[in-house]
């Protein structure tokens, strides 16, 4: 039975997600805490993935679904999510990723003992066989201008608690709106800290949007300039230190995917 008030709530905005979206529903149900919700956003998919999330839903009250009709986009997916949700706390989760069962407790617990807002933990991106292609470490501590370059929070890895940012949207972009996100909380009140230890895995799956690094960067770059409104001098910099980064983790990474068994 569901927690009568939830105090996570769990945004999982679904496309085409039918082949993956079990398994990432029931890395939620495994979680070792059972006081959240998980929101399941329909968003227009055109194979089975709504009549897979009705059928979950219909299995456990902790699940709910919202299916506004049409295709938005992640961001807004998230948002409509976003304003149904009752937890104190909100966390993010894609419908081909994971967690690991003791990710809540863990992080809830950290955000508890430390005071933190915002926090995220280190994670693992998988390859699309499951191969583990590298293990994403959580800095310590990021404040806004450290932020200022490669994002460094991955999405479903973040929670923060709106008791003190209040519900907090993020932009309508097509890539970086978590990025962009990221960086308001920041200037609102940070720094982020983290829990270095792998509590989410992150499929990446060729093709996807997280794929297109040059839609990528055209994104990262109306952040800097658009929606943190950043002078030209200090959006190159930060453009630098995101090149630099791509090149010593990105690049090696992509080796090791089209590397031969």
């Amino acid at each position: 039975m569901p927690a009568r008030d939830p105090v996570t709530s769990i945004l999982m905005p679904l496309f085409n997600a039918d082949a993956t979206l079990a398994r990432s529903v029931a890395s939620v149900q495994a979680q070792t805490r059972t006081d959240w919700e998980l929101l399941l956003i329909e968003d227009g998919s055109t194979d089975g993935t709504a009549d897979l999330a009705r059928a979950l839903a219909g299995q456990d009250a902790r699940l709910r679904l919202l299916a506004p009709g049409g295709n938005r986009g992640a961001a807004a997916a998230r948002n409509l999510g976003l304003a149904e949700a009752r937890g104190r706390y909100i966390a993010f989760l894609d419908a081909d990723d994971c967690w690991h069962p003791e990710k809540l407790a863990r992080q809830l617990d950290f955000m508890d003992k430390t005071g933190a807002a915002l926090s995220h933990t280190a994670y693992a991106r998988l390859g699309p066989g499951g191969d583990l292609i590298a293990e994403m470490r959580a800095p310590a501590r990021l404040d806004y201008r450290a932020m200022l370059g490669p994002n460094r929070m991955g999405c479903l890895t973040v929670i923060y608690d709106a008791a003190h940012y209040g519900a907090q949207p993020m932009p309508d972009l097509p890539l970086q709106h978590d990025y962009a996100l990221w960086l308001r909380l920041l200037r609102l009140g940070g720094p982020a800290l983290g829990l270095d230890e792998v509590l989410a895995f992150y499929r990446v799956a060729p093709g996807t949007l997280s794929a297109s690094k040059r839609r990528a960067v055209r994104d990262i770059w109306r952040v800097w300039r658009r929606e943190e409104g950043l002078p030209l001098a200090t959006s190159l910099a930060a453009f630098a230190r995101y090149v630099r980064y791509s090149l010593r983790h990105r690049l090696p990474e992509r080796a090791r995917m089209r590397k031969p068994d």
